[in-house]
């Protein structure tokens, strides 16, 4: 023990060190001269080398035991700032702090200018993200693709109510994290011609030629695990021309069109999601897809062939795991390669594929399962359809021969879909060339063979199984929250911070205790205070700490059920208004997320909150009881602010439809009780916590289903039931919030009135209930805080280690 603070001083002198050789001979910087952001890059590169240490012992690790590798193909990667996240798991961010507080320079200043990578939008990049991390934690061979994206989705501004999306310009300053690999390129091909060729052995071949090919350029991210055990890659793909410019243009004075193949191709990795509205948009969709899905398989069967002879046994050394259906070309794509480029027969070619991949379902909105049509399939990827066209003959064939002669069947289990024009079901192709089709949730597991995929699963009644999603405790609790993980040390031991995921039911004794209460809400206190300072920094509204912070923070969607908040928001403040010598709870109703460019109801829904937070915020009557606010911009460095705030999460979907959601997992963790549906996730949360501690409405997803089927959308006599619905409805269809424009949202209720699929009408009553007691339980402070404290004890089971460990067990085979 006497050796420990020399040790520690030499780690602090050795970084402080680090860091001023960085900032000099890197950064080119002279200390008395360098502004933050030089030194902020000095203190990521210095992190950086400790990362390429454990980075290089890992990959040689790998390569000496000859470990099968997990490949997870992503469309995002929601992974946030790095700085707290590297230096803290590697176990340096006190050595980092004090370091840099003898050089003068505040960590917690610097620390603010690393932008978020604009890598992802939601959940499902911040699941890609969480993974990562858990992969590196757990000691697996973990390699994740995805697309280095310039722009990424973009920067949500909020003017006079609605969004605008600018351009989120998150590589100004470059990316210290990252390592370019110009030598690790490969051609992508698109559009062409598919011609028959007859080999010198008298077989008839089939030979893509590409008329547009364009280059993928790799982008290496180390990702560092807890105690920095491990460290994998995340490989990121930016696209580039053949050719960077077209001199004999350029020369005849066609400035702009000696360019024109540079900005086709760099519009690939330029912005996630594109507007899909138009054809273009469609077509640069497809194009994005298909481009880091090639890039990536060409990668990893090279990496394969440099340790292995041969490409039969793939499956034994790689597993792929799709994200969604967004990577599902790659079912084809592989099929191509092994058949066009490595000479491999039709039949094994399939084996290896279903043997090697594995496709994670992330929804049951059928708009949202990915289907393309036949003909873009066929301009922009020729030899793909041909390949598609050969695997759905062969499928039908298969069960027409088992006697499954139902076209009913038949079409629904097809690969093309005839109904409403020819198009390519992308879900149904990953079906099919997977050995292992997850859900995330319970629910959703179960759902997927009754809905979206139950005719195929009547046929692989073994191929659909359920891994439900989980969360990295060490951003989401130790980072976001260390207040409250001050307190897990105190309570627990030290250790607590290596087993959280088993060691914090060992909480729940502390639930009883006054004092350990009492600074469960002091330690919320702490970061309410801190939220509420950025609100009034950022919005210029001044919020009530001591107030409940209700908070619904998530993409923007109709199904999410935004709509069903606002209607609540609304009979709130009618009721305050009302009934003024009622014992009201303060509240602070907070709401984030980005709605799609091209999704106008979700916009208008972003427009009413922030025209109901101007009405709500300016009424004096209202006595403060209720403000509302919108943040502008959501992202992971913003969810880590708010999260440890929330007093209410909001998880209100309608039942069915979310297939797990994930901050539902991080609010529980930091201590906030849960308002919601039975969906999702929210299903194991009330197993693992107790429905006592939650707040449960609305109907269930039979009931949902039973609406469904009998065609009830109509909201007109949930409405007529209910004269505090009604009251809502007449206010903001009357203009009471849009004086300015009385007519704005005549439209949205209207339409919700004769068409009200996601059931928001006939939950609100429910919902009201519930809300009412959210009241009486935040009255009584010892059953609150007992519930907030239980909340955090019993979410152990929801780490991301735990999910990790069962896809490697039960789909990968990568466990040792």
């Amino acid at each position: 023990m006497s050796q420990e603070p020399l040790v520690r001083d030499a780690d602090v002198a050795a970084f402080r060190a680090a860091v001023l050789a960085k900032l000099t001979y890197s950064v080119g910087k002279d200390p008395d001269h360098a502004f933050e952001h030089d030194w902020f890059e000095a203190v990521a590169l210095a992190a950086r080398d400790h990362m390429v240490e454990h980075w290089m012992d890992h990959t040689r690790q790998i390569y000496r035991k000859v470990q099968k590798r997990v490949y997870y193909l992503s469309l995002e990667f929601l992974i946030g700032r790095l700085l707290y996240d590297s230096l803290s798991n590697l176990g340096l961010l006190e050595v980092a702090r004090e370091a840099l507080t003898e050089l003068g320079v505040d960590i917690e200043r610097i620390r603010l200018l690393e932008p978020d990578a604009a890598l992802g939008n939601g959940g499902l990049g911040r699941l890609a993200a969480c993974f990562m991390e858990s992969m590196s934690t757990l000691g697996i061979a973990g390699h994740g693709y995805g697309i280095r994206y310039e722009h990424g989705l973009f920067r949500q501004g909020i003017v006079d109510g609605w969004q605008q999306e600018q351009t989120e310009n998150w590589l100004d300053f470059g990316n210290p994290w990252e390592f370019e690999r110009p030598e690790v390129v490969y051609s992508i091909g698109f559009s062409g011609s598919v011609d028959t060729v007859v080999t010198e052995a008298g077989e008839s071949r089939q030979v893509w030629r590409p008329g547009e090919t364009v280059r993928a350029i790799a982008y290496d991210t180390p990702v560092v695990g807890w105690r920095g055990k491990s460290v994998n890659t995340l490989r990121l793909w930016r696209a580039r021309a053949v050719e960077d410019l077209h001199l004999e243009r350029f020369n005849a004075g066609d400035h702009f069109g000696a360019v024109a193949e540079v900005v086709r191709a760099e519009s690939i990795s330029r912005v996630l999601y594109p507007n899909d509205a138009t054809e273009a948009g469609q077509e640069l969709r497809l194009r994005q897809e298909y481009f880091f899905v090639s890039a990536s398989l060409q990668d990893l069967l090279r990496r394969h062939l440099n340790q292995h002879a041969t490409l039969t046994d793939l499956a034994d050394h790689a597993a792929i795991q799709m994200n969604d259906t967004h990577p599902s070309i790659a079912v084809a794509e592989l099929m191509r390669q092994l058949i066009d480029n490595h000479n491999i027969a039709w039949d094994t070619a399939w084996k290896i594929t279903v043997g090697t991949l594995g496709y994670t379902n992330h929804t049951l909105l059928p708009e949202a399962l990915e289907t393309w049509s036949v003909g873009l399939m066929e301009r922009m990827l020729p030899r793909h359809m041909q390949i598609i066209y050969l695997i759905n003959a062969q499928h039908i064939d298969t069960l027409r021969a088992k006697g499954v002669d139902d076209v009913n069947v038949l079409r629904a289990v097809s690969l093309i879909e005839e109904d409403n024009g020819r198009r390519v079901r992308m879900g149904n192709l990953a079906f099919l060339g997977s050995h292992s089709v997850n859900g995330v949730s319970a629910l959703h597991t179960q759902l997927m063979r009754k809905t979206v995929f139950a005719e195929l699963h009547k046929i692989y009644p073994d191929r659909i199984n359920n891994k439900t999603n989980g969360i990295t405790f060490r951003r989401w609790l130790f980072q976001a929250n260390p207040k409250l993980t001050e307190m897990l040390v105190e309570s627990l031991g030290e250790d607590v911070l290596d087993n959280a995921e088993t060691r914090l039911k060992e909480l729940e004794p502390f639930a009883e205790k006054s004092s350990f209460r009492k600074q469960m809400a002091d330690q919320r206190l702490h970061s309410k205070r801190a939220l509420a300072a950025i609100i009034h920094e950022r919005l210029g509204i001044a919020v009530n700490p001591a107030a409940m912070f209700d908070v619904q923070v998530k993409r923007i969607h109709e199904y999410k059920r935004q709509l069903l908040n606002l209607f609540h928001t609304v009979a709130l403040y009618q009721a305050i208004r009302a009934e003024p010598g009622t014992d009201w709870v303060p509240r602070v109703k907070i709401f984030a997320g980005k709605a799609a460019a091209s999704y106008h109801s979700a916009k208008l829904i972003i427009k009413l909150t922030n025209d109901i937070a101007r009405t709500v915020n300016n009424d004096p009557t209202v006595r403060g009881l209720l403000k509302v606010v919108f943040m502008p911009n959501y992202n992971v460095s913003l969810a880590e602010s708010i999260i440890p705030a929330a007093d209410l999460s909001e998880q209100i979907s309608t039942a069915g439809l979310e297939a797990s959601g994930t901050s539902n997992m991080k609010f529980g963790l930091n201590g906030a009780l849960t308002i919601g549906t039975l969906d999702g996730a929210n299903v194991e949360m009330s197993e693992q916590v107790g429905l006592e501690h939650m707040f449960i409405f609305g109907m269930t997803s039979q009931q949902v289903e039973a609406r469904k089927q009998a065609g009830e959308f109509s909201a007109h006599a949930d409405v007529e039931a209910s004269g505090r619905l009604n009251d809502v409805l007449q206010a903001i269809r009357g203009g009471v919030f849009s004086p300015d424009d009385p007519n704005r949202y005549v439209g949205l209720i209207d339409q919700l009135l004769a068409y009200d699929r996601f059931l928001v009408c006939a939950d609100f009553d429910s919902y009201w209930a519930a809300q009412a007691k959210v009241e009486e339980r935040w009255h009584d402070s010892k059953e609150w805080w007992r519930s907030a404290v239980l909340n955090t004890a019993r979410m152990g089971w929801f780490s991301s280690d735990r999910t990790i460990r069962e896809y490697a067990g039960d789909i990968w085979k990568a466990l040792d």
